[in-house]
């Protein structure tokens, strides 16, 4: 028998949102490595952001191509070429941009039909599909198909979600404010109704508040989960959601080491707003763990005033810092900009690098200079934060971000709180530079400050055992692949 014929065949479809495809196109790659023919579906206007490393994977011997199916953006009513959730937080206005978030949503269930034809046109061995496609679990079925589910998040997020969804806690407090415990979750973790996401504290049922129900329904009748984590991260978490919760689930990561390569490192997302060898060059001057990184994420979208006060609380502060915002420059002249102190960037010459853009930010997270993170809590810069082995300063938005939060502080203890009680989804609580500047001593030179370091870069060093041969994360991946080779095998 020839081993094309032999060779398992997996297709990946993740959401359109950065947080989401960057993963997806590591794990495929991931799977790739053990000589697994992958493919990625997308949409056209977000094709061109997997063109390179699928390229860059086939230079190096792996089986990995591209499928492109329409993106039905007129019949959604969005303009032409908005085919990614990114691309509606740029507005300030949370009005508007959940109005567009809400029509891409609408959207993606316009896509059923055409994956449904590519499904009976290839016959893959497996489909992995984002959470947000509930529906792909039928549309796999209908052609006996295995579908994996992928959440982009970790076991601690992944159990706290299935217990307030089984619990309902927050509907037993008399304030917003009010703390409770997760029922059932281990660790004793306390969260207030401010910190939930509007979706989960809705009795009004909406595009997302549905999208999320079946999301639930969707999972529990797939073949399983593959989760972005590894075992000695969170093993309590882990095995509450197999053994406890009784959910089939691999942990498989942290996905982004599957980059060995400075390129492949430098290039993941969008391209990246400064070279990245300035970048590291500026570093190579620096002490060890000197460094600060400041970054939240793609779709968090502060305003003018936060960012005024976060530049005052990082002067503040006294320490050296890369801070990467989400802004250009208001015009070519080069005047600074309304939301920086007047004389900032000149003040700050040689000890801060702001980056207006995107950033290379496993390079820049891996540097022996950066001794600490300030982050939104999104689960793949958490992630990455945990395996570069650097404490953190947690500034949840929005999504789960206030669950990872509470994993990174109380769980791991990692890091600390910057304070922020309020979820929300682009800009959140008003955070005063007086926080700033303390959470960001506390990280960097505080008390806690080197045990916090040592215990971070003992997680880092689990995180790259885990996916060297035998680890948990590879060992985890090898079990689901042998078990996708008998299902296919079994079902013939």
């Amino acid at each position: 028998m020839s081993s094309e014929i032999c060779q398992l065949q997996v297709f990946f479809f993740p959401f359109m949102a950065h947080g989401h495809m960057i993963p997806t196109v590591e794990m495929a790659k991931l799977f790739g490595t053990r000589g697994v023919k992958t493919s990625i579906i997308t949409t056209p206007a977000n094709a061109p952001l997997f063109a390179n490393p699928i390229q860059r994977s086939n230079d190096l011997g792996i089986d990995m191509d591209l499928k492109i199916i329409k993106f039905p953006y007129v019949e959604a009513g969005l303009p032409e070429g908005c085919e990614n959730v990114d691309a509606t937080t740029n507005s300030t206005d949370p009005i508007k941009s959940m109005e567009l978030t809400i029509k891409i949503f609408k959207a993606t269930a316009m896509l059923q039909e055409p994956l449904e034809q590519l499904l009976r046109e290839c016959r893959p061995d497996c489909l992995v599909a984002d959470v947000f496609f509930p529906w792909a679990t039928d549309s796999a079925a209908k052609f006996g198909i295995p579908r994996l589910v992928f959440h982009g998040t970790g076991f601690f997020s992944l159990c706290t979600i299935v217990c307030m969804t089984m619990y309902e806690p927050h509907k037993q407090v008399s304030s917003e404010s009010e703390p409770f415990v997760v029922p059932g979750l281990p660790g004793d973790i306390k969260l207030t109704r401010k910190q939930l996401p509007a979706m989960v504290k809705s009795d009004n049922e909406t595009v997302l508040t549905k999208l999320l129900k079946d999301s639930k329904e969707s999972e529990l009748k797939s073949y399983g989960v593959v989760v972005n984590s590894f075992y000695e991260l969170e093993s309590a978490y882990a095995d509450y959601y197999r053994n406890v919760l009784g959910r089939k689930a691999w942990h498989i990561g942290p996905l982004s080491l599957c980059n060995r390569n400075l390129e492949d490192k430098a290039c993941r997302g969008k391209q990246s707003s400064i070279d990245e060898n300035e970048c590291l060059k500026w570093l190579n001057f620096k002490k060890q763990d000197s460094v600060v990184y400041i970054c939240f994420g793609s779709v968090a979208n502060f305003n003018s005033d936060q960012l005024m006060e976060l530049a005052m609380g990082l002067e503040a502060s006294g320490q050296e810092f890369i801070w990467v915002v989400r802004k250009d420059k208001k015009d070519e002249g080069g005047n600074e900009e309304d939301w920086l102190p007047e004389g900032f960037e000149k003040r700050m010459e040689g000890k801060g690098l702001i980056i207006r853009g995107w950033a290379p930010q496993v390079l820049i997270l891996e540097h022996e200079a950066v001794g600490g993170f300030v982050t939104h809590c999104g689960w793949n810069s958490t992630l990455e934060g945990v395996t570069a082995g650097v404490p953190m300063v947690a500034w949840p938005v929005s999504a789960e971000q206030f669950y990872n939060e509470k994993l990174v502080t109380q769980v791991l203890k990692i890091g600390v709180s910057v304070g922020v009680q309020q979820w929300a989804r682009l800009v959140g609580d008003f955070v005063k530079r007086d926080a700033i500047e303390k959470a960001v001593k506390e990280i960097m030179v505080g008390d806690r400050a080197g045990e916090m370091r040592i215990r971070a870069k003992e997680l880092g060093e689990m995180a790259r055992r885990a996916i060297e041969k035998e680890g948990s994360s590879y060992s985890d991946l090898n079990a689901l692949i042998d078990e996708l080779r008998l299902s296919r095998n079994s079902s013939k």
